[in-house]
């Protein structure tokens, strides 16, 4: 974001402003006061130029060194800025807890990450409460972790991009027009903050079996001389809302010692009359003391996020949200809350149609600058998450539109050194909800234990559920998994999965109350006990179903248990004794070795010698399946 809406995030005001004839600077004494008065302006190029001027070595002032880290800071020129914020530190180590905080970004963004966390240590002592501090000290080498996750999103160059000026911000409506913001507009008035031109509104057609645009052209009507964009469109394509400048509806303040003229980034409104863009109005929480800026309106049309550092912020800017009325009005802002913002700079919300909150930040856990995160709105317990690499890297990577069902997004970032946008496609990631219930009142289950197991059912990972009943898993598309479900007092449950492509999927997986495993106070019904062939030590498997047993007798401490082997007719008589009676041990053992006392177990095989089917030598190997069994005869209740 180094170009352009830096400077959007940071001053919440913009300007008009007279070029300056500099043939009056004379003395030092008035370079500075002139250098000042261009930094107040936000016209860090021209300041930087008298600052450095006024560099005299290691005589150099520390506030001249300070103000250069200061504007380097404002231009994203990471090397220069964290250069000059070492010289002003070691000039006066005495500098406020901010001033260590961005020159740690600095570093950061520059991939400077050893001398980065150095910084920010000294910055973690003198604001030990913040809340950026504490994040830090929790998991201060927390790089090796981010780049360790698997990859949401692979990107390519979009094609459409402006060699020299600013694009970013791309929106895609239903019929494939993308909306974007751009500096390439030349014959606008140059901005002082980074001397390109002003923003304007652009439109593009997207041809999807191409993959590419064409058409690209400004939004005439949406444009003014001064900053205008990015937007957002309901999914009807009949309402924009888009940011802009106070100036458009004649407001902002007058700085008549600075000569400036003073507005905010604000949100205006605009319906579509299917020719163009009219009906132009602003949003009613706009105002003269901040600004509201970076809008995202949900598929739904029922609410709009934005950006703001409206009463109530937690930081420097903060994600709100706002209702959209059916009527037309508007509802009261919300803040997003701390797991969301911090005391740094969040900004440019989008919601995805899965219900996805993307947004960037530069105080979360990032590779440096801005970088791009994700919280599940739909999910009560979600966490702010690290869209990670490739997406984000050390330079600011500040807008991700995503579109599930075309399979498309659109991300912003300055990673080449100035604005552009680049086209992202997912990695297929399948993503299961997974809800457990009692089978029998249909009550949620909390703590629940559920492991994931792949192809060759070996568990991959085992999580538990939350207060909802549920537990979420994000595995490959199109393989195979199956789940194992678990919890106290009720009987486990192996569920096989089928294969799923990229989106969301809800399992509902009921348990049943362990004591209807027991049938007329007769048997436990437990499913088969496997065991590979000729073989009788305990599978993974066969544990599984076996737990189902160690509940219900710790659960009736007087109950006491025959366990019963039996096997089909392949073998001889004397064999098939054999193996079944050492199944039937193996099995006791295990029960055993779960801490039930062996008083309370006997185990018994019968070889082939009482078949469930007798189907004499023509047995089919389903009924030889059904022959191979286990059971477990109550003995005593």
């Amino acid at each position: 974001m180094k170009k352009i809406y830096l400077s959007l995030l940071l001053a919440a005001s913009l300007y008009t402003v007279q070029a300056q004839n500099t043939a009056f600077i004379s003395t030092p004494q008035e370079r500075l006061k002139h250098a000042d008065e261009l930094f107040k302006r936000y016209e860090f190029v021209e300041a930087v130029e008298h600052y450095k001027k006024l560099v005299r070595g290691e005589k150099t002032d520390s506030y001249v060194a300070l103000q250069l880290a200061e504007s380097y800071y404002h231009l994203f020129n990471t090397v220069e800025s964290a250069k000059w914020y070492a010289k002003a530190v070691e000039l006066n180590p005495n500098q406020d807890a901010e001033v260590f905080y961005k020159y740690a970004q600095m570093l950061k963004a520059s991939g400077r990450y050893d001398s980065s966390n150095k910084i920010m240590k000294k910055f973690a002592d003198l604001k030990p409460e913040d809340s950026r501090a504490i994040d830090f000290m929790q998991d201060p080498d927390y790089i090796p972790a981010l780049r360790s996750q698997e990859a949401l999103f692979t990107f390519e160059d979009s094609r459409m991009n402006n060699s020299q000026f600013s694009d970013f911000g791309g929106v895609l409506t239903t019929d494939n027009i993308l909306y974007f913001a751009s500096a390439r507009d030349e014959s606008k008035k140059k901005y002082g903050w980074n001397d390109q031109p002003f923003l304007n509104v652009y439109a593009a057609t997207y041809i999807a079996d191409e993959e590419k645009f064409k058409d690209i052209k400004p939004v005439d009507e949406l444009n003014t001389k001064h900053h205008d964009g990015p937007t957002t469109i309901t999914a009807d394509g009949q309402t924009m809302f888009f940011a802009t400048e106070s100036f458009r509806g004649g407001k902002y303040e007058k700085d008549k010692k600075n000569r400036l003229k003073k507005g905010k980034v604000s949100v205006y409104r605009a319906k579509y009359n299917g020719k163009k863009w009219t009906d132009i109005e602003p949003l009613p929480f706009n105002s003269p003391d901040y600004m509201v800026s970076n809008p995202a309106v949900t598929p739904d049309g029922k609410t709009l996020y934005f950006a703001s550092d409206m009463p109530g912020t937690v930081g420097d800017m903060d994600i709100w949200r706002v209702d959209l009325n059916e009527d037309g009005t508007y509802g009261t802002p919300e803040n997003m809350g701390t797991i969301v913002n911090t005391e740094g700079r969040e900004s440019f919300p989008f919601i995805s149609e899965d219900g996805k909150l993307i947004f960037a930040s530069n105080a979360h856990k990032g590779f440096g600058g801005l970088d791009l995160y994700m919280f599940d709105l739909t999910d009560p317990n979600a966490k702010v998450r690290n869209i990670g690499d490739p997406i984000n890297t050390a330079k600011d990577d500040f807008h991700l539109s995503y579109y599930p069902e075309k399979g498309i997004g659109f991300l912003s970032t300055n990673r080449v050194g100035r604005d552009d946008i680049y086209k992202v496609r997912p990695v297929c990631v399948t993503e299961m909800v997974i809800t457990v219930k009692d089978q029998k009142t249909g009550a949620i289950l909390k703590d629940a234990q559920v492991a994931i197991l792949d192809y060759d059912k070996n568990i991959i990972e085992t999580r538990f559920t939350d207060d909802y009943g549920i537990v979420r898993y994000d595995t490959d598309c199109n393989k195979v998994f199956a789940l194992q479900v678990e919890a106290e007092g009720y009987e486990s449950k192996d569920v096989e999965l089928q294969k799923w492509g990229n989106g969301k999927y809800p399992i509902d997986v009921e348990l049943r109350p362990i004591e209807m495993l027991i049938k007329d106070d007769i048997k436990i019904i437990l499913g088969d006990i496997y065991f590979e062939f000729d073989k009788y030590n305990i599978t993974q498997q066969g544990a599984f179903e076996l737990n189902k047993l160690v509940q219900i007798l710790q659960r009736n401490p007087t109950m006491k248990i025959k366990i019963e082997s039996h096997t089909d007719n392949k073998g001889s008589d004397a064999y098939n004794l054999k193996l079944s009676q050492q199944r039937a041990t193996s099995t006791m053992q295990y029960v055993i070795s779960k801490g039930i006392s062996p008083a309370r177990l006997e185990a018994r095989g019968y070889g082939e010698s009482q078949p469930a089917v007798d189907c004499g030598e023509d047995c089919t190997p389903e009924q030889d399946a059904i022959n191979r069994r286990s059971e477990f005869i109550i003995t005593q209740k």
